[in-house]
């Protein structure tokens, strides 16, 4: 898209090659962050036969103030990662894995940013995993999302008292997903930092070897 501001930038990969795997994991990184360290967080799930893909944000952030802000206040930089994310998609599904065998992932930003891509472009994903994060837009924003999940698993996972995600967000995003069709699974940690623990790990790795056993 004309003046993107990540249209630079790198995608990283780990695993084995996309031609090869059964399944791939679209990992996005948080705000500050980089898709190496999301690629991290997807080596610990130890699944075997899956592709990790992880792309790059520019200056390490998808857009610039908080995601619950006015969304015209994130543009251009919020349409434009939401097109690195299709774009990504598309290009794992040349390779010849389809979206049904892809599992989005994110930390924070990167949850914010999956969850809002999943929501605006419903249909069967492998899943969508949210590590503290919520779809976008200020309280009151309208959720008249089309399309269906088919039943695709959700995990959002966050703390009950996280800075920068509301419980009532993770709430929200829950009900979106559900009105999609997904099957929902949310869980708030009663005072854990923002931060990744093994359960929601656990429960990551749960829809990654769902994935790569269903190819």
């Amino acid at each position: 898209m004309a003046g993107d501001p990540h249209a630079d930038e790198q995608r990283l990969t780990m695993g084995p090659p996309l031609a090869q795997a059964d399944a791939a994991v679209l990992a996005l990184h948080g705000r500050g962050a980089t898709a190496r360290s999301i690629l991290q967080v997807v080596s610990q799930l130890g699944v075997d036969g899956v592709a990790g893909v992880a792309p790059q944000a520019s200056r390490n952030t998808w857009y610039p103030t908080g995601f619950m802000e006015p969304i015209e206040e994130n543009e251009p930089w919020l349409s434009a990662a939401l097109s690195v994310v299709g774009e990504t998609i598309a290009d794992v599904e040349a390779a010849g894995i389809p979206p049904e065998s892809v599992v989005l992932l994110g930390f924070s930003q990167g949850a914010c940013l999956a969850s809002e891509f999943v929501a605006r472009n419903a249909r069967r994903y492998g899943g969508l995993v949210a590590f503290s994060g919520g779809v976008i837009g200020p309280p009151g924003t309208p959720r008249d999302y089309e399309g269906s999940l088919d039943g695709s698993p959700v995990f959002l996972g966050c703390s009950d008292r996280d800075p920068h995600i509301p419980a009532d967000r993770v709430e929200d995003t829950a009900e979106v997903f559900a009105a999609l069709d997904g099957d929902v699974t949310k869980r708030l940690y009663e005072g854990m930092g923002h931060t990744i623990n093994e359960d929601e790990l656990d429960a990551a790795r749960t829809i990654v070897s769902g994935v790569a056993r269903d190819d």
